[in-house]
This record gives structure tokens, C-alpha cells and sequence, in this order.
């Protein structure tokens, strides 16, 4: 029941829209011509288009994406111990060196107790050595003798833990880099919030289509441009991602930027090319000379005075230009532009005729928006009208199908 539903919905679409279009055809054809709406014939008018011959010339393949600068590294610096901040050793914005003393905390109660561990080591020696000498003489037990060593060790392994927390109250830089922005002073109880960045050199994270994932490797050079800067940079791909991304079909490459100069900071977008390999003698044409058609693709020639079209088999895609595996030669006169003024069969073979007997719906399109007096309003009309019975039906399609299967 409801698959007889949608057919009749459908064939009442369909009915409606040829009713429309006929209506409007025999209109225009019954009624009294307006002196400012005569069509100017198809083989009178002359179309203003741009051309060019064919030449070889060597077309290079390569990749075209959007990259980010990112730091080769970067830390959040705090303190591995808690305490009053004492000293803060660097400027906001400067840069450091690797093992820098950058801040420090409180660490005299820590000193003092060193100290005091360090009065009782002598002692304790001290005391080893004698008890050593008595037990040579058999004048103390050998478990004294133990008793006194192993004092001695605790308070060694003492010391050591003071010295190793005092260590902590200083933080040094683990890096040379550019230390950030603080958020807190000297006095306060807390850990410094504050990064430190190394930009010399800079990382490049970039994805690449997976058809390349067997030529981008370890070692392959790229070019990207940054905004504000009217050069070109340079840069190598140092590692690539394990595996391709299932949901997007890309993956992952690394490379580095020397960045000697540290002009580049990280977090900026970069405009990235990857050059992979040149194609000599090769037959390319501009992009918008591609017409699609019914699922194949076609170019127009000009020839003797009239526009011929030509399917092609295409190959290679660029930013700008597309290969020409079959279809054209060298030394053909193509249409590079104003291929949208021009038409295949219905106008080709019989101009629409006999009256409008063949003229198809394009056809009728694009009469009423640029040959005849321009009604812009309905042809825009009718083509939404065209594109919605055209969804409909292909819901319908896909419905049935879905039963079916």
C-alpha cells in the first residue's frame, strides 16, 4: 500500500512538471510577440569566449594542505616541592638556557636540618672507628660493633634526603627556549604557572591524502609560506603517523623548521607544498574547461568557426590544471572559458527545432535568461522546481530499492 503511494505521488510530480513546462512553451509561442522580447537566432548570435592551443608543457604532482607550527618542545614549570617562593630569576618573554636557575623556594628549615645531620656524621664516624678497635680486642660484641655501622648508614641515607629536597626547592630550565608569561610573584606560597617553549627548531603537523602514504617519508622536503611573510620556507619531514586516519582517509606528518632566527612562533597556520614528482611533455588544460556531463567528462575545441565537443579521459589533478590522458592533441584551439554558454545535442544537431520540438529543458533555461528578454525570476523558479522533483524522485528510488533489497 504505501509503495502505491509514493508511485502515484511520483507520477503526480512528474505530470505537474511537464504540464508546467508545456504550459509556459505554448504560451509563449501563442502569444503576441513584444517587440522587446524577440529572441535573437542561435546562428546569428556570437558568444564571447576565451581559448588557447594546446602545447606540452611538464606538469608536476604534488600536494597542496594546510599545516600548523607547533614548539619542537614544551613543559609547564612548577616546583616538586611546596614552599614560599623566594626568587624569581627570569623576565617574561626572555630567553634561557638549558639548566638555568629560573625560581626558587624557601629552604632554610631544609639547610638547618642538613646542618645539624652533618654535626652527628663526625660523631657517628667517629664512633664506628672506635667500636672497630674494640672488637679487634674483643672488648666489645660484634652486634655493637653493627649497631654503630648501621647508625652510621641511616644518617648517611638522612643527609642524602635532605640534600635531594633542598635540590627540589630550585627549578631550573630543562631546555633552551622562551619562557612565558607568569602569573604569580615572589612570596607567594604556590608553584610558578608559567611555560617554557623551544622554537628553535619548530614542528610542522600537516595531513596528506592516504593515495600518498607510500611516498611521504623521513627525509622529504616541502615548502610552506606563512601569512605576513613574502617568502617562501623550507622544511623536512622527519616522521610520519603509523596508520591512516579511518574516518578521514589521511595521516599524520611531522617535519622540522630550523627556525634559526626564531622569527616563526608556534601556533600559526601555514600554507604547505610538497612537490613529488614531474610529468614532461604532458597535455594539461585549466580546471574550469571541464565540463561534466552524464558521467563522463568533456572539453569544447573550436573548430572552423563552431564550438565541438570532446569527451577526455583525465588524469592528473593540480591546483589549477588537469591531465589529458586522451581526447585532445597538441595544436587544438580549446575553449577555456564561456562554456556554460554553450550546449550539446539539443542545439548541436537541430537549434531546438523543428520550433520546439527538441529543445530540452536546459535549453528552454537558459533562452529565457540570457537569448530572449531575461526573466530571471522564473528561470530560477523553474530550476529550483527541477531540483526538487528531482530529490523527490530519488528518495522515491532509494526507498524502493531499500524494499526490494
Amino acid at each position: 500500500m504505501k509503495k502505491k503511494k509514493w508511485i502515484i505521488t511520483s507520477v503526480i510530480l512528474v505530470v505537474f512538471c511537464a504540464g508546467l513546462f508545456v504550459y509556459n512553451h505554448y504560451r509563449g509561442s501563442s502569444s503576441a510577440p513584444d517587440p522587446a522580447a524577440i529572441s535573437i537566432p542561435r546562428k546569428n548570435s556570437v558568444l564571447n569566449v576565451n581559448g588557447l592551443v594546446v602545447r606540452p608543457q611538464t606538469l608536476t604532482d604534488g600536494i597542496t594542505s594546510v599545516g600548523s607550527l607547533l614548539p619542537d618542545e614544551e613543559v609547564d614549570l612548577s616546583f616538586e616541592t611546596s614552599g614560599k617562593i623566594v626568587s624569581i630569576n627570569f623576565q617574561e618573554g626572555s630567553t634561557v638556557r638549558k639548566g638555568e636557575l629560573l625560581a626558587k623556594v624557601n629552604d632554610k628549615p631544609l639547610l638547618a636540618q642538613l646542618s645539624r645531620y652533618e654535626a652527628q656524621l663526625k660523631l657517628a664516624e667517629d664512633r664506628v672507628y672506635r667500636q672497630s678497635a674494640l672488637l679487634e680486642k674483643d672488648a666489645v660484641s660484634q652486634e655493637a660493633y653493627e649497631q654503630a655501622r648501621t647508625e652510621l648508614a641511616m644518617l648517611n641515607a638522612d643527609i642524602d634526603i635532605v640534600r635531594s629536597n633542598i635540590a627540589l626547592t630550585e627549578l631550573h630550565a630543562p631546555f633552551d627556549g622562551v619562557i612565558g608569561l607568569r602569573n604569580v610573584s615572589e612570596g607567594a606560597y604556590a608553584s610558578p604557572s608559567v611555560k617554557l617553549t623551544k622554537i628553535k627548531p619548530l614542528k610542522i603537523d600537516l595531513s596528506v591524502p592516504e593515495r600518498y602514504a607510500s611516498q611521504i617519508k623521513p627525509g622529504t622536503r616541502l615548502t610552506f609560506t606563512v601569512e605576513g611573510y613574502n617568502e617562501t620556507f623550507h622544511a623536512e619531514v622527519y616522521a610520519t603517523e603509523s596508520k591512516i586516519d579511518p574516518n578521514t582517509h589521511y595521516f599524520s606528518v611531522r617535519a622540522h623548521y630550523p627556525n634559526t632566527r626564531g622569527r616563526l612562533l608556534p601556533g600559526r597556520f601555514v600554507s604547505v607544498k610538497i612537490r613529488m614528482h614531474d610529468i614532461p611533455d604532458a597535455i594539461a588544460v585549466p580546471t574550469e574547461a571541464i565540463v561534466p556531463e552524464m558521467g563522463v567528462d568533456k572539453v569544447y575545441l573550436y573548430k572552423g568557426g563552431k564550438a565541438q565537443a570532446v569527451e577526455v579521459k583525465t588524469g592528473l589533478r593540480t591546483e589549477s590544471s588537469i591531465q589529458i590522458i586522451e581526447g585532445l592533441n597538441v595544436g587544438d584551439t580549446l575553449i577555456t572559458s564561456g562554456t556554460l554558454q554553450l550546449f550539446d545535442e539539443s542545439v548541436n544537431l537541430t537549434a531546438g527545432g523543428p520550433g520546439k520540438a527538441t529543445m530540452t529543458l536546459t535549453h528552454y533555461i537558459y533562452n529565457i535568461s540570457f537569448v530572449e528578454t531575461p526573466k530571471f525570476n522564473y528561470a530560477a523558479a523553474l530550476s529550483v522546481f527541477i531540483l526538487v522533483v528531482v530529490a523527490v524522485l530519488s528518495a522515491i528510488q532509494m526507498k524502493v530499492g531499500d524494499k526490494r533489497d
